[in-house]
Order: structure tokens, then C-alpha cells, then sequence
């Protein structure tokens, strides 16, 4: 499967996705990505030093796509954040970095569970 099927099949068609990107771990290259979704390389700092030291992400938050979002979470290579009713989930894998929106209609747990699956197959592959 290429990388953009993952984005088009597993995140976004769950439906519990409407924009999503997979990154390489060190967040330099992009795999695939939603035609809207986009992150400056100071976002993705911001997220990348928050895997190692999460003290910043819960005071500041982080942004995606100049969006600011509050973080509910971070633990064992995932971020999730909040905007309101939407969210960001962040998980980390061996080799990947999926990063997925959901909009207000959709759970975040419903989404974090469709993004945690992906990741937990990708690190079962050795992605």
C-alpha cells in the first residue's frame, strides 16, 4: 500500500479523519498528506521536542497549520490536542509521524483510535 493510501483509506476514509499527514520520524520529509493539510517547519519543532520534553507542549500547546491547539495528552509517543470541538492526534512510530484532524463532529477518542491502530500496525511492519 503506498503511503497516500494510508491517508486516503485508513485515516481519512475511517471517517474519522477529514485531513491527515505521514511524516518521517525526524519530521523533515513528507510521505503523503490531505491537499489541506499543512505544518511549517517551526510546528513541527514545536511537536518534536514535545515527544522528549512534554512540559513545553502543556503550557504552550501546539500549532498545526497556524492553528493553535491545547494538549490533553502526551504519553508513549502520542500528542493529541483540542481546538474547541476539534483535534489533532499525533503518533509516533519507529520510522513514521502520522498527524491527523478531526472535525466537530467526530469523538477525538473515536479518532485517536483510528490513528493509535495505524500507528500499532505501521510499528508491527517496522514503520
Amino acid at each position: 500500500m503506498s503511503w497516500q493510501a494510508y491517508i486516503d483509506s485508513s485515516l481519512v476514509g475511517s471517517g474519522d479523519v477529514d485531513s491527515a499527514a505521514i511524516f518521517s520520524v525526524d519530521g523533515k520529509d513528507s510521505w503523503a498528506h490531505s491537499p489541506d493539510f499543512k505544518i511549517d517547519p517551526a510546528e513541527m519543532k514545536v511537536i518534536l521536542d514535545g515527544f522528549t520534553n512534554p512540559d513545553k507542549l502543556w503550557g504552550e500547546g501546539f500549532k498545526v497549520n497556524g492553528v493553535k491547539y491545547t494538549t490533553i495528552k502526551v504519553e508513549d509517543g502520542s500528542i493529541y490536542g483540542k481546538q474547541g470541538k476539534t483535534g489533532m492526534i499525533i503518533v509516533k512510530t519507529v520510522q513514521a509521524l502520522l498527524l491527523a484532524h478531526h472535525p466537530d463532529t467526530v469523538v477525538t477518542g473515536n479518532c485517536a483510535n483510528t490513528v493509535e491502530k495505524l500507528g500499532e500496525y505501521l510499528r508491527g511492519v517496522g514503520y
